[in-house]
């Protein structure tokens, strides 16, 4: 049986489940026996569908598609027993790293555009400083000047200061992600055109033999920042690779998916960009030392690998708990 037949023998029942589950959502308390009973068995039916399409289909839409349909009625049937506070440890435990695992092909590759756009900047300025003025608009280039680096420790309104970068930096995630429906293309000219603002900015300090200093004032929040960033950018160009190649679903179908999976990402990436907005606000303009930045741009490294490990075995032991899952 190959995926497409797969499908069409069972499509019927996941659209009664899909219909069932809306249908109990809104009933809430009025649900009647008859439909519970119905439930529990197309549910106990799509996960015994979602086990045999992770055996044979694992890379196929259908497979991602039954995981968010088994997913759903598992929560509707749980609903009851689980607190709001649940819910958000489950989701930022279990769910939204079950989606960055899912497609962290893509947030590489948001690196890799990022890095790219970094690299080119960075050897033009590096060659010649006055190049800055080509890569960067005119006011943001007269706005760096490595001899003042530090200048200002101490005295800023951090509070204010934080709420802004924290804005700031949502609203280009948000971009990048929205990007997908330009079939990714915005979500492309972003992440290279943030990553040449870095890289020419990075040079201009190497040249001035400053490289040190800078980026010790980048790095603490730089990695947590960056690592949001590439997460909404890869789920902006797997939205925008999906639409530019649907496969045998329609690019609506597609559409409709991808910015489901794409806000939850988002919506996942929001608590990496207040701790990058206060770090930068607070630690960044601070007295400390460079070298006790450093230190902290290497615990952010460190805190990141660890939430990512320890959420890739609860999503293990979750999924072993579901059955036929």
């Amino acid at each position: 049986m190959n995926s497409k037949q797969f499908i069409q023998q069972h499509r019927q029942d996941w659209k009664a489940l899909e219909e069932l589950i809306s249908t109990m959502h809104k009933r809430k308390n009025k649900i009647k026996g008859a439909d519970i009973d119905h439930f529990s068995r197309l549910y106990q039916k799509a996960a015994q569908n979602l086990s045999y399409s992770q055996t044979y289909f694992s890379h196929e839409d259908v497979t991602p598609y039954l995981n968010e349909l088994v997913s759903k009625s598992h929560n509707l049937l749980y609903r009851d027993q689980t607190s709001s506070w649940k819910q958000v440890r489950h989701f930022f435990g279990v769910t939204f790293i079950g989606l960055f695992l899912q497609q962290w092909k893509m947030v590489v590759f948001a690196m890799i555009l990022f890095t790219l756009g970094a690299a080119g900047s960075f050897f033009s300025v590096a060659d010649d400083p006055l190049h800055i003025y080509s890569v960067l608009p005119e006011n943001m280039a007269q706005n760096f000047d490595p001899e003042r680096l530090g200048e200002n420790e101490g005295h800023v309104d951090a509070p204010m200061m934080s709420a802004s970068i924290m804005t700031n930096n949502i609203q280009v995630a948000f971009l990048a992600f929205a990007g997908g429906i330009t079939f990714g293309l915005l979500t492309v000219y972003l992440l290279i055109y943030n990553g040449i603002i870095v890289g020419a900015i990075a040079a201009l300090f190497w040249h001035y033999g400053k490289s040190y200093e800078f980026w010790a004032y980048i790095v603490p929040h730089g990695m947590i920042e960056l690592t949001a960033i590439f997460i909404a950018g890869g789920a902006g160009l797997l939205m925008g690779y999906k639409l530019f190649v649907p496969g045998r679903y329609s690019r609506g179908y597609q559409l409709k998916q991808q910015a489901k999976r794409s806000v939850l990402l988002l919506l996942g990436t929001i608590p990496l960009f207040v701790i990058a907005g206060i770090i930068e606000g607070f630690i960044t303009p601070s007295t400390l030392s460079l070298e006790a930045k450093y230190l902290i741009a290497g615990l952010t490294v460190i805190g990141l690998i660890l939430y990512i490990l320890v959420g890739t075995m609860l999503l293990k032991k979750k999924t072993t708990a579901i059955p036929g899952s």
